[in-house]
């Protein structure tokens, strides 16, 4: 079950500060940021969309060892932190440590600031899902690359050999089918297909319904033995795989 990382007093205050002293966050022009389907590259690694259609918005982010991401807030969106593969912690304000490794799932609410350090020896894997789409819904408190207070990137980097595609059975999506590096894998699949053949390289499905959306709660189901919860059949789910 996920980890819930719920925006606090001392959230809620941060933000106000930070509203009033002028910061904003921004809106993503859909039919116009075509950068943000290419790869962005980071001070820490890089990023680049997995998935993306009208409302669900799933980024994999490569965070090299010993580095960070800023820490910041999504004022207006929900976030789970998927680990694919690595090691590593997530902190906010007057917020413990949490560990993060391969299987963790985080839920971080709309307000609540967080940051991820990779640290172990190799980089740390994440898969970002963002309910609504706007990834320029940021504001940046601390950041070791001094980026605190900037919007997020507007540089990108092309890879003819992964584009992102179209998916003509569903309006307005795109998608990648592995990441760059091939280790993962993405593929659509009903949950009819999840329950009946499941499949041993499997690590998240992520219900792509409007539902999640609406009631602020994305119940991602794990390839994990001990997850004993079955997809609902009349969904389709964003299967991530290990590719073998």
């Amino acid at each position: 079950m996920p980890i819930r990382v719920d925006a606090g007093r001392a959230d809620i205050a941060k933000l106000t500060g930070l509203l009033r002293d002028g910061a904003r966050p921004s809106n993503e022009q859909f039919d116009q940021d075509a950068h943000l389907d290419e790869v962005i590259p980071k001070p820490w690694g890089y990023e680049y969309r997995a998935y993306v259609d009208d409302f669900f918005d799933l980024w994999s982010l490569h965070i090299d060892g010993g580095h960070s991401t800023s820490v910041h807030v999504h004022p207006r969106k929900l976030t789970y932190l998927l680990c694919l593969g690595g090691q590593g912690v997530t902190t906010g304000i007057d917020r413990e440590e949490i560990r993060v490794r391969e299987g963790s799932i985080l839920r971080i609410a709309a307000g609540a600031f967080h940051g991820t350090r990779s640290t172990g020896d190799e980089p740390l894997e994440l898969i970002e899902v963002e309910v609504p789409r706007n990834k320029f819904d940021l504001i940046r408190l601390q950041d070791d690359y001094n980026r605190a207070g900037t919007a997020y990137e507007s540089t990108s980097l092309e890879e003819p050999q992964h584009r992102m595609r179209k998916v003509r059975s569903l309006p307005n999506t795109k998608m990648r089918s592995q990441t760059p590096d091939r280790r993962f894998r993405f593929d659509l699949r009903t949950g009819m297909d999840v329950f009946y053949r499941p499949q041993e390289t499997d690590l998240f499905h992520i219900p792509l319904h409007i539902s999640g959306v609406i009631r602020n709660d994305v119940e991602i189901l794990t390839g994990h033995p001990g997850d004993t919860r079955r997809p609902q059949t009349d969904k389709q789910y964003l299967c991530i795989s290990k590719n073998l």
